[in-house]
Order: C-alpha cells, then sequence, then structure tokens
C-alpha cells in the first residue's frame, strides 16, 4: 500500500530538517496508496535535480516538497520568487522556482508514456519546518503576491491531516484521477521501467507459437517490486550484502546502484566488478540505459569516466599498478583455474605491499565465484580482503565503514554452495558489518526471494535436482529450518525432523506465462545413444526457427553439462553436428556470447549471467553418472535457471536421477518427500542462520542486527552484545540471553516467555508491549 524509500543519508543541519518533514510524511501516508522518496535521482548534464521529498499518491498524484531549514530571522525579504537570506549558506534562493523545475524534469519522464500523457496532477509546497505560521505572517510575507504553498511547523506536528491539507494546493498540473492500472505504470516508471522494457520487432507464425506468445509477454509493462525499487535507489554509508534467487534482479539492482552513485556523485572513484567475462557487455550495456534514463538521455557509459566496468581480474592488475607490483597471470600459479588463481594472485599481492584506497565504492556482482575454496589471507577471503583495503573509508570516525557492495547466490556458485559471512570474507572483527540498518533504513543486508526470469515449474526443478529433494538416499544439500526454505520462496507443510514427510509448496505460483502457454513449459526426452539425441535437438531447433518465429540469438540457448573434459568434447560434437544440419551456430569467445543470427551453443561456466527464452540442455547423463556430485547437479540449477520461458532437457542411457526429473515433473507446484538431513552441506541465508552459526564459532558481537519478527525460541546468546539490535515481536521464548547486553535494544511485542535474562543489560531498551511472563530478571540492570 505504502512505501516510503530514503536513498542516502547525510548528517548535515539541512538534512535534519529534511530528516522532520521526512519522518511526518511517513506517519501521514502509511495507511495510502503511496509511493515516497526522500531525494529521488532526478540528473542533467549540468545539475542535480532531486526533489527533497517527492510522493506519488493514488489520488493526490505527484508532490515535490521542497524543505528549507530556515528560521524565520534567516529569511531578509522576498521579492517575487527570489528569497533573499542573511546568515544563511547562500545568499539567496527560488526555492519554488526549484522544486516546480524538478517537477516538470520527473513530468518528462511520465509523458513519454502515451497511456499517462496529460493524466497525472502535479503539486508543489515548501516546508519550512523551523517557521511557524505566525511569525511569517508577523513579518508580512503572507500579504505578498507571490507568497507560495507552505508547510509551517504546526503543519508538521502529529495528528495534523497532511494529505488532506495538499489536497487543498492548486495543483501546478491539472490532471485526472487514476485507476489502478494508470498507477501501476506510474510508479513502474519511477523505478526506470522504460529501460526494462524489450524492443518490439514483427514475427511471422501462428498465433499459439512461442515467437508469438513472447511478443504478448513483451507487451506487459514491467510489474514493480518495492524491494527492488528500496534497494536499487539507496546509496549506503558502507557495506552492503545483496542476497537473492536466481532471476530476482541482482544485476539489474547493482547497476542501477552504480549509475545514481556516478550521477549524483560523479567525483566518486566507482567501479563495478564481475567475474565472468560473458557479462562484459551485458552490464555495459545496462549501466549506459540506467545513465541514459536518469538523466533525460544526456549523460552515457564512458569507459574514461569515474565510473569502472572491471572484470575481478582487471581490478586485481590495476591494484598491482597501483602498488607498482608485477601482475600474475593465470599460468604463473599453482591451480591454473581462474577462480582459484585470482585468489592465489591476490594472497601474493597482499603479501607483497599494502594496498592504498583509490575507490570510494566497490559493486561486486556474481560475488559467491570471487570466494575461494584453497586460498586464504589471514582468515579472511583475498580477493574481498584486497578490495575492502582499496576502498577509502565512508567517515574517518569509523574507518571500518567502506562502501563494499555484493550480491550473491550461494546456489549459483559453480565451485562450492558455501556463502560466506562477512566474517569469513573480511575477518571476524568486521563480522557486524552487514548486520543491521543503517540511518534512514537503509538495510545492511536484503535477501530477495521473488523470481522475475524463471517460470515457477522451472524453478522448482532446478532447486529440487540440485539438492536432491527425490533422491532414494536424501538430500545432497538444503535447509533444515523454516526460514531458510522461505527465504528462496517456499512454504513447508510439516516437521523439518528427520524421517518425517514434508510437503514444498511454491509461493511463487504466478508468472505472466502461466495465463499464454497452455502447454508442459518443460520437456523432457532420453535417447539410446547420442546420434537420437542430437538428431532430436537439431529437428526441435529448425521447428523454433522456422515455424514458432523464434530468433537463433538471445532467444535461442544450447547448454552443454558435464564436467570439462566431457563437455568440451560435447560441445565441438554438437556444434559440428547443428551445422552440418544447417543451423548457423556461434561457439562464444571472449567477451562476446551472442551472435546476431546464429545459436550459441555454450558450457555452463559461460553461460552464467546470461539468459534466453528457449534453453536446451544437452548430455544430462554427464551429471547422472555422478549423480551424488554437487558440483555437477548445480550446473543443473544454474543452467535451468537461465531460462525465461521454456526448457528442454535431455540426456542418453538410463539412470535414477532420471527418475528424480519425472518424479518431480509430475507436481511442479508441490513436492512431498522424507526429510532427512542433508548429507553433504547444510544452507543458510538468513540472518538468524549467520547468527546462529558465528555464535557457535565464538563470535559474540551483533550489535545493532536486525531481527524483527524472527523466530528465536529457545535460541543460545549467553554473553552476547545486542546493543541496539531490533527484536521487535520476535519470538524468545525460553531463549538464553544471561549476561547479554541489550543496551537500547527495541523489544517491543517481544515474547520472552520463560527467557532467561539474568544479569542481562536493558538500559534504554525499549519494552512496549514486550511479554515477560516467567522471565527471569534476576539482577538485570534497567532503566
Amino acid at each position: 500500500m505504502s512505501q516510503f524509500i530514503t536513498t542516502e543519508v547525510n548528517q548535515t543541519e539541512v538534512n535534519q530538517a529534511e530528516y522532520i518533514v521526512w519522518r511526518r510524511v511517513e506517519t501521514a501516508w502509511q495507511n495510502r496508496n503511496c509511493l515516497a522518496y526522500w531525494r529521488y535521482p532526478i540528473f542533467t548534464a549540468k545539475s542535480r535535480r532531486e526533489p527533497d521529498i517527492l510522493i506519488a499518491d493514488l489520488s493526490l498524484g505527484l508532490v515535490i516538497i521542497e524543505v528549507k531549514s530556515l528560521k524565520i530571522e534567516q529569511i531578509h525579504s522576498i521579492n517575487g520568487h527570489l528569497w533573499q537570506y542573511q546568515d544563511f549558506y547562500t545568499d539567496s534562493g527560488n526555492p519554488y522556482q526549484q522544486a516546480e523545475n524538478q517537477l516538470f524534469a520527473l513530468l518528462q519522464y511520465i509523458n513519454a508514456e502515451p497511456s499517462l500523457t496529460a493524466k497525472i496532477t502535479a503539486r508543489v509546497i515548501i516546508a519550512l519546518p523551523m517557521v511557524t505560521q505566525q511569525s511569517w505572517i508577523d513579518k508580512g510575507f503572507s500579504q505578498l503576491p507571490s507568497n507560495p504553498p507552505l508547510l509551517f511547523r504546526e503543519h508538521l506536528q502529529l495528528g495534523y491531516n497532511l494529505p488532506e491539507y495538499l489536497d487543498k494546493i492548486p495543483p501546478v498540473v491539472t490532471g485526472k484521477q487514476l485507476n489502478l492500472s494508470d498507477w501501476q505504470l506510474l510508479i513502474s516508471i519511477l523505478a526506470g521501467k522504460p529501460v526494462l522494457t524489450q524492443p518490439d520487432y514483427r514475427i511471422l507464425s501462428h498465433p499459439e507459437s512461442r515467437g508469438q506468445i513472447l511478443a504478448k509477454l513483451r507487451k506487459l509493462f514491467f510489474t514493480y517490486d518495492s524491494q527492488q525499487e528500496q534497494i536499487a535507489k539507496q546509496i549506503p554509508p558502507g557495506p552492503q550484502r545483496i542476497r537473492g534467487v536466481p532471476g530476482s534482479g541482482k544485476t539489474i539492482l547493482l547497476t542501477q546502484k552504480a549509475a545514481l552513485m556516478h550521477l549524483k556523485h560523479p567525483q566518486w572513484a566507482i567501479a563495478l566488478v564481475f567475474f565472468s567475462r560473458s557479462l562484459y557487455s551485458q552490464i555495459i550495456d545496462q549501466v549506459d540505459q540506467w545513465l541514459r534514463y536518469f538523466s533525460a538521455n544526456q549523460q552515457a557509459y564512458s569507459p574514461n569516466s569515474s565510473l569502472q566496468i572491471l572484470h575481478a581480474w582487471s581490478l586485481y592488475k590495476l591494484l598491482c599498478q597501483q602498488a607498482k607490483v608485477q601482475p600474475l597471470r593465470v599460468s604463473d600459479t599453482e591451480n591454473q583455474s581462474p577462480q582459484e588463481s585470482l585468489a592465489e594472485a591476490c594472497v601474493q599481492l597482499l603479501q607483497q605491499s599494502s594496498i592504498a584506497p583509490i575507490f570510494d565504492a566497490i559493486l561486486i556482482d556474481e560475488a559467491q565465484d570471487l570466494i575461494s575454496q584453497h586460498w586464504h589471507y589471514q582468515q579472511k577471503q583475498p580477493f574481498y580482503w584486497l578490495v575492502y583495503q582499496a576502498l577509502h573509508p565512508v567517515n574517518c570516525l569509523h574507518p571500518q565503514q567502506r562502501r563494499l557492495i555484493w550480491a550473491d547466490d550461494q546456489l549459483q556458485s559453480l565451485g562450492s554452495f558455501h556463502s560466506l559471512s562477512a566474517g569469513e570474507l573480511l575477518g571476524r572483527e568486521l563480522a557486524h558489518l552487514v548486520t543491521g540498518s543503517y540511518p534512514g533504513g537503509i538495510n545492511k543486508t536484503a535477501i530477495m526471494s521473488r523470481s522475475y526470469r524463471t517460470p515457477p515449474p522451472l524453478t522448482t526443478l532446478a532447486y529440487g535436482l540440485a539438492m536432491g529433494w527425490l533422491r532414494p538416499q536424501g538430500m545432497l544439500t538444503g535447509m533444515t529450518t523454516l526460514a531458510e526454505w522461505e527465504a528462496i520462496g517456499y512454504r513447508v507443510e510439516g516437521d523439518l525432523i528427520p524421517n518425517h514427510q514434508v510437503t514444498l509448496t511454491c509461493e511463487q505460483t504466478s508468472h505472466p506465462l502461466a495465463q499464454l502457454w497452455q502447454q508442459p513449459l518443460i520437456e523432457f526426452a532420453t535417447y539410446a545413444n547420442r546420434q537420437q539425441e542430437l538428431t532430436a535437438l537439431a529437428a526441435k531447433i529448425i521447428h523454433n526457427l522456422r515455424q514458432e518465429g523464434l530468433r537463433p540469438s538471445r532467444q535461442i540457448l544450447v547448454i552443454i553439462l558435464g564436467d570439462f573434459f566431457n563437455a568440451s568434447s560435447l560441445e565441438s560434437y554438437v556444434a559440428k553436428f547443428l551445422t552440418q544440419q544447417g543451423i548457423d551456430i556461434y561457439l562464444p569467445d571472449g567477451n562476446q556470447f551472442w551472435c546476431e543470427g546464429a545459436v550459441t551453443i555454450t558450457r555452463i561456466h559461460r553461460a552464467k549471467g546470461n539468459e534466453a527464452d528457449l534453453i536446451y540442455l544437452v548430455g544430462l547423463d554427464h551429471i547422472a553418472q555422478a549423480e551424488d556430485n554437487l558440483s555437477l547437479r548445480n550446473q543443473l540449477f544454474v543452467a535451468i535457471t537461465r531460462s525465461k520461458a521454456w526448457l528442454n532437457l535431455s540426456g542418453i542411457g538410463y539412470y535414477p536421477l532420471y527418475q528424480e526429473v519425472r518424479a518431480l515433473l509430475q507436481s511442479p507446484d508441490k513436492i512431498s518427500f522424507t526429510f532427512r538431513l542433508p548429507q553433504k552441506q547444510e544452507l543458510s541465508l538468513t540472518t538468524v542462520a549467520e547468527l546462529r552459526r558465528r555464535y557457535a564459532l565464538g563470535d559474540r558481537h551483533f550489535p545493532n542486527i536486525n531481527l524483527a519478527g524472527a523466530n528465536l525460541q529457545g535460541i543460545y546468546l549467553s554473553n552476547a552484545n545486542l546493543i541496539g539490535a531490533n527484536l521487535s515481536y520476535a519470538n524468545l521464548r525460553h531463549g538464553q540471553l544471561d549476561n547479554a547486553n541489550l543496551i537500547a535494544a527495541d523489544l517491543t511485542g517481544a515474547d520472552l516467555t520463560g527467557a532467561n535474562l539474568t544479569k542481562a543489560k536493558l538500559i534504554e531498551a525499549k519494552l512496549v508491549d514486550t511479554i515477560l511472563t516467567d522471565t527471569d530478571l534476576t539482577n538485570t540492570e534497567m532503566g
């Protein structure tokens, strides 16, 4: 219903006034259909035009509030729209005209959408939180003919109906009452919908063909996602971790965040880093589109700007150059695999030289690909510690706070499922850096559990095969708590107790393709030999191209499964076979993944980060022959989730894994199986799981951690530092919190029934509606 996004927080006198108005807006609009921003980004080639506060309201339309931290004695005179100041940081200003210019710049975005042209009502108002209405009148300003709409201190008091007051202000632009469709389109445009809209083209095929279905999909406007929008627009004053399932938009968020940082702070040195070379052109294109969108097409990406898009090896070489150290190549290292070789090279650089800070922000996409299993530096991950050292502190008083922002999905790692905590990446003393939130509600860690790319039946197949849900011997890997399953979008029925029956239900059941395509989204077939498998593959691709209106590049992708040797051999065979059938094919080379007019054939390591509408997976037998190999099973997860619509899976021979596939396809929305503890590795995504793991490893430092509403029943946190922690409405029944430091912690509505709080410190803790039935408060410090 309502969402409030703080894009950036700076502790200045001006922003203190803005903060007062912003908090009042949050209260006054909390029960309305609205989207509000504290400093929405609008830029031109020469200036920033960020409204102090922008409100999009279903009933009111757009409202821009220009906030001035002026006291009445600081306003010397007003002549027309020009205000003369004294004892202020500037001599004069034109606050109403400034806000009006921001409004018209914003309306350019909106009016570019034909269905919204001339529909949006828009207002401008100046907020003076330090000025009373009577003092304004006493100074004679109310009699001026140019007296603009104003919010005084009285209007910002609790209980005053601000939306009703604004509704009486004459609009700058008068539009129409928005319906819900118009409203969804408006907030999608504010989020950047045009950047994500795919181009349309003519398709010559029957109405129910795949090509025509995709054309219908392209006409559906981008669905607004409140969590995505919040993460993308926020600039954190320190580290931030973004975890998300495949297709949740992590790359889109990082490219938008990098572009907005660059527009807002062009003097900052920013690096956007990735590991898969096939992502290079995709990331450059996305950053360029975001820059053009938020600058009204006046700024574009330039490799010579202060925003650099770098492969991880390129960043390493840049830091070697700064340190005057000869960089290593893959061939110079022991392992000679790009991932482990990079970690080895980073260790050597860290040992040889101190790293001078040269960046203000570093953003890492597909961060799980930069974790090493074999190389560490002082119990830290080498690449992460290297880039952390290369960052300037955000605040000299808090040198640990540096803008290192990374997005990962542990299930998309082709090396290991293990997703490391901040402590394992940067050292135990920095483990707290991504727990809790920054001022203004900017979360230090975000978990995105909704996929917008891959339809739910494909997602369920991917998870089921990667973890081995239906293996007769039990899961190879998986989660053991309800919260962890919920974090990837599944509801659990039954107890997660060994040998008990559980049912997993996919929470994300809606996908636009389900309403347009009535046939199965997944085809699975096995063959007696490879010749038969590839003959069927060629026939299907020819049918896709000639009868169904699909384009070869970006709409069809063939991925070869298996370990390096088997997949390489089969890749060459498939390429030769399809060529002989008259199909133009392309084998990715360097940074280029697609070639117009040709079907890309690739192994999984190059496919990571790319996507297509129809995915063909060839050689499932290479996985089935070693079905208990986590790395090989994870290939399936990554490969399946490259699909935006359809999947065709094939292999030769007969293996037990094929029965798993067929069983998963029988009921993709609900999967029932006998729960057993993971044989090889337990997965954890949530803050609660990380808290338990860190505590078990001896860490006791969890200040400002955000555990609002968490199920912590029976948790053991003796002697834990939980200063400023958000434990509101958490279930802490029978928890062991003796000697815990809970100074200034928020325990509003928390259930502490039967908990042990002996000798705990609860000074200045919020205990509103806290349940303390049978709680042991012996020698607890309160006040």
